[in-house]
């Protein structure tokens, strides 16, 4: 949807789980020589003032980042997402958020590709500027769903494909279904990871992740769906709970990461008593 604007909701608690986990995959990639492609269908802005108009509006980032910005007790699963983060603030101070596309380039190697999406009128210009002549970086105004097929397989056969729409239409899900299968057809050995919002009043939110397995069920290396539910309903039984990174051939690694993630995550984030955590595996 174009009305949406992620700087409403940059660094919360959404953002926290899905750029830990985009970490670990991408340091997972790193161990080997052979270069990779990393696509990202909704890169939005790619990095956010938590200062901006938009930002304080409802300055979620305070119950996302900003709780675990001057933690030194992370996991090192987390302590390795959060230096990102605070490399990104030079002066020490929490005043901007890194996007996806900021932590891909931080992470990638000189031989890897990024290939980023963005449809917004107003994000695409911003990032592009951001990434005018970055070796590497291919920024498009496209849409990231419709594109997708045709940067699959990378020459390499080695590749991450991030999804993170706006989910505010709900043709959104069904999309992520679509491209999610015609990507695993065209490479069945990508990553591929998908966020998605756990919406109260929305059971197609709750339901993705089950119809994602269903569509995964012949990927090489199975699935992995993590859950951070983090709040209640408001008292008219609307609004985002919490959300979920699913991930498609995930590495060998990142369960165990998330196992030691989770939990630490759920405490410290919590918004309510009812806050929990799920991850479930694909049985191998």
């Amino acid at each position: 949807m174009l009305a949406y604007r992620h700087a409403y909701h940059a660094g919360n608690h959404a953002d926290v789980l899905k750029h830990a986990v985009l970490v670990r995959v991408l340091r997972h990639m790193n161990l080997k020589e052979k270069p990779y492609r990393i696509v990202d269908t909704h890169a939005g802005a790619g990095g956010y003032a938590l200062d901006s108009e938009f930002a304080r509006k409802k300055s979620e980032y305070a119950d996302g980042v900003g709780r675990l910005w001057a933690r030194e007790d992370l996991p090192e699963s987390l302590a390795d997402y959060l230096a990102l983060v605070r490399a990104f603030n030079a002066d020490g101070n929490l005043r901007l958020y890194p996007g996806s596309p900021e932590f891909a380039d931080r992470l990638r190697r000189p031989r890897d590709e990024l290939n980023l999406f963005e449809l917004h009128p107003g994000d695409h210009p911003v990032l592009a500027e951001r990434f005018a002549g970055v070796p590497g970086v291919e920024v498009r105004r496209a849409d990231g769903f419709s594109g997708l097929a045709k940067r699959l397989p990378p020459p390499s056969r080695r590749g991450v494909i991030l999804m993170d729409p706006s989910y505010e239409g709900l043709s959104d899900y069904a999309r992520v279904c679509d491209a999610v299968e015609t990507g695993l057809a065209r490479f069945a050995e990508g990553v591929f990871l998908v966020w998605y919002p756990l919406v109260h009043n929305k059971p197609e939110s709750f339901e993705l992740a089950g119809r994602l397995a269903g569509l995964s069920a012949r990927a090489p290396k199975g699935w992995l769906d993590a859950r951070l539910v983090v709040g209640e309903p408001d008292e008219k039984g609307f609004g985002m709970v919490g959300s979920g990174m699913f991930v498609v051939n995930p590495p060998h690694t990142l369960a165990a990461d998330l196992r030691e993630m989770l939990p630490y995550l759920t405490r410290l984030l919590a918004q309510s008593a009812s806050a929990h955590h799920r991850l479930e595996v694909s049985p191998t």
